[in-house]
């Protein structure tokens, strides 16, 4: 019989977790503007710069739309 130890069922429970898989929902997204905005300036715009424009442009509209949307488990 095969124990799981402590640490791996929390870092099981941790990503499993709404919240965590929101979380990774939101980076996907900024990293996807990074990349968009990066390409349009011509150069790499960093990450925390494409955080704060994501955060005010896109953030509250992004965060409702997917509250309108039915949750699934599968990723994508």
């Amino acid at each position: 019989m095969e124990m799981s130890s402590p640490k791996c069922e929390t870092t099981d429970l941790v990503k499993n977790s709404v919240l965590y898989k929101e979380f990774l929902a939101e980076r996907e997204e900024i990293l996807r503007h990074k990349w968009i905005e990066s390409e349009k300036a011509g150069q790499d715009i960093g990450f925390e710069r494409a955080l704060l424009d994501w955060i005010v442009k896109y953030r509250s509209t992004w965060r409702s739309d997917r509250t309108r949307q039915p949750r699934t488990d599968s990723p994508g």
